[in-house]
């Protein structure tokens, strides 16, 4: 069989693949969150979100709605380096974003089914 031939033949499968794994996976809520970073930060996203009242003040002070502190979480990045990782209930992360061109850290504790906003330092 000629070099073309096996190319042709190639290429004619992988197309079919793609074809077939995009029928199949366009209606469903597929993602590829392998890293570190975006593990947590869907751990976190999934769970039901409660604030402490320290938490609660500071949005009030800087007028923060819990949307607001969504979209924060989804966007941001978890600075492993500074979070208390090595809990064996509760998990303390703290997450780095900007809003309003501002320095923003976000203090989670991620519980089993409840992630709580413990503070939120605006710098």
């Amino acid at each position: 069989m000629k070099l073309i031939h096996r190319i042709g033949y190639y290429l004619g499968g992988f197309s079919i693949g793609l074809i077939l794994l995009t029928f199949f996976l366009s209606g469903k809520k597929t993602s590829c969150d392998y890293g570190p970073n975006a593990r947590t930060i869907k751990n976190i996203s999934i769970k039901k979100l409660m604030f402490s009242e320290t938490a609660e003040d500071q949005m009030t002070y800087h007028n923060i709605d819990t949307l607001i502190i969504s979209n924060l979480i989804k966007t941001g990045s978890v600075n492993f380096s500074e979070s208390d990782t090595k809990a064996d209930s509760c998990k303390t992360y703290l997450i780095e974003n900007e809003f309003n061109d501002k320095d923003v850290e976000l203090w989670v504790k991620n519980c089993d089914s409840i992630a709580t906003i413990q503070s939120l330092l605006i710098k």
